[in-house]
């Protein structure tokens, strides 16, 4: 019997010869783990079904004109565009019709329904990533165009080529159709909007158009132009009155010269007789023409100054008018007091043509007089036109517009609209070019950068880590369980736990004496044990391989 130690003896520390010791103890339970770790993980790594990877990568082609000549109307970067489009195409629906279109997932069919085999295929075997850009084009200061990749994993590698080949196709299909459809909805609605603008546009220029109509003359626009019509019509006023004063200055002179030939004509007539009285009433007469000039001049400078409704206007028109009368008075009274004619004598050549003469020139002034009674009476009614056209834009500006808020609001909102419609004009036709552009392909679209592949190796599972894992793990195991045997073993191995747990002196050391026949046997034994262990575990791990080989595609 060994000797036991004590549950009260404390063990003591060990060495790497007591780890030898244990490890050489304990073998058979070190390596039946390891070897049982290793036959299992072999045969899982190897009856674990192939999962292939095809890969098929798709960049995104710039326009093939410049942003800045036709900027596109639709602004969605790489990753919400790849996930629009991901959210389109991987839906239920079309997920159902590529795995009942290609067959996939057969057995698990059986046994799974299918929205669970849809999910399984969305979150786990199906991936769009987009490609790592280096570092150069991260640093680059220009827009870079990167890629992404779709990724589909399946246990048939050529399936999974033609499952990638189909979602590539959905992707660049669905990516021209998606984004024709989205440029020319934005075209649409901008296009709506411009319609909707043109026409308050063109409600707010009627309005306009309307107040102006009923307010001729009165807007606060056209006021510096009845002040420049103004101006100008008093002007024209100011030229008719020097005329209408040369007129009445050239008519004097030509009723002076009229009165002056008549009294020449009266003297050949009777010369002595007429003598006096043609000079008193010569006296008067040019006192009146002299007072007539006075107010005349006065008239011209008060109507410079003044208009006619100012009664200093009116005033002097008054004594304008009865010194005129007073004067044709003069004339008529001159007329009456001629003397009667002298008893008809012969007149002699001489005087018969000076009194022809006189009489011609008598006729003549008198036209003159008239011409210019019918220059002046056009004058006249130019004056009347002037006066009229005059008070006419006075009261233009003297007048108030009706309703001027009102047109200032129509203004103001005219011309908000007509901003609005120009930034409206100008984002319809920049879409529309946008628009044009995507319907000729020439936009920003994508295009297949690398065809799906043919993986030639799975991706999974990764026998060499399972096995290498597997055996770890086996070791692990091997170890837990000698050390759990050593820690419950308690009797003492060696010279070392004698001196130790004893503290006694060794005097001699007697070895461990057993039978032979009993040795061999217990060794046959064991061999024979792990021969057969080694053989069937060789065998199945054979088995699993050949299995794995023969039905590879």
């Amino acid at each position: 019997m060994e000797p036991q130690l004590t549950s009260a003896a404390k063990r003591r520390p060990l060495d790497l010869e007591d780890y030898v010791d244990i490890a050489r103890r304990h073998k058979a339970w070190i390596l039946g783990p390891i070897f049982a770790a290793l036959v299992a993980s072999v045969v899982l790594a190897f009856l674990w079904p192939d999962t292939y990877v095809s890969v098929a990568t798709i960049r995104v082609v710039p326009p093939q004109v410049p942003e800045n000549f036709v900027p596109a109307n639709v602004n969605l970067d790489l990753q919400g565009r790849v996930n629009s489009l991901a959210q389109l195409i991987l839906n239920r629906a079309t997920l159902a019709n590529i795995i009942n279109t290609h067959g996939l997932y057969k057995k698990q069919l059986a046994r799974r329904p299918l929205d669970d085999l849809v999910e399984q295929m969305r979150l786990r075997d199906l991936k769009v990533v987009p490609v790592e850009q280096s570092l150069n084009q991260i640093q680059s200061q220009q827009r870079q165009y990167p890629a992404f990749e779709i990724r589909f994993a399946y246990s048939d590698r050529f399936v999974a080529q033609k499952v990638t080949t189909d979602l590539v196709a959905r992707f660049l299909e669905e990516n021209i159709r998606e984004g024709s459809q989205r440029t020319v909805s934005t075209t649409q609605f901008l296009r709506d909007q411009w319609e909707q603008s043109k026409k308050k546009l063109d409600a707010l220029e009627q309005r306009i158009s309307e107040f102006r109509t009923h307010n001729m003359g009165r807007l606060p626009e056209e006021q510096q132009n009845n002040v420049q019509q103004l101006t100008a019509l008093e002007s024209q006023r100011l030229n008719l009155n020097m005329s209408m004063n040369r007129v009445n200055q050239e008519r004097l002179l030509n009723e002076n010269q009229l009165r002056i030939y008549r009294e020449q004509l009266a003297s050949l007539k009777d010369p002595s007789a007429q003598q006096a009285v043609v000079q008193q009433n010569n006296d008067r007469l040019a006192e009146k023409d002299r007072e007539i000039a006075q107010y005349e001049d006065s008239l011209e400078a008060a109507r410079q100054r003044y208009k006619e409704t100012h009664p200093d206007v009116q005033r002097l028109v008054s004594l304008l008018a009865a010194a005129r009368k007073q004067r044709q008075e003069i004339v008529s009274q001159e007329e009456a007091r001629k003397p009667d004619p002298p008893p008809q004598r012969a007149a002699s050549p001489q005087f018969i043509r000076e009194q022809r003469e006189l009489a011609a020139l008598v006729e003549r002034t008198q036209g003159l007089i008239q011409a210019k009674d019918l220059e002046m009476d056009d004058y006249r009614k130019q004056a009347v036109q002037l006066d009229a056209s005059t008070r006419k834009y006075q009261a233009r500006l003297e007048s108030v517009p009706l309703g001027i808020k009102e047109y200032d609001e129509l203004i103001r909102d005219r011309d908000l609209a007509k901003k609005d419609y120009e930034d409206l004009d100008r984002r319809l036709n920049t879409s529309a070019m946008a628009t044009a552009l995507e319907n000729r392909q020439a936009g920003e679209r994508l295009e297949q950068l690398d065809p799906p592949s043919l993986p030639q190796t799975p991706a999974e599972p990764r026998r060499p880590l399972i096995i290498g894992l597997g055996t770890s793990l086996g070791l692990v195991i091997g170890l837990c369980l000698a050390g759990t045997r050593e820690l419950q073993d308690s009797a003492l191995k060696n010279l070392k736990d004698i001196r130790a747990y004893t503290q006694l002196p060794i005097l001699a050391a007697v070895p461990l004496l057993e039978n032979d026949l009993v040795v061999r046997r217990r060794r046959r034994l064991a061999w024979m044990a792990w021969s057969a262990a080694s053989i069937a575990g060789a065998f199945i791990m054979s088995g699993s391989v050949v299995y794995y080989y023969a039905t590879r595609l």
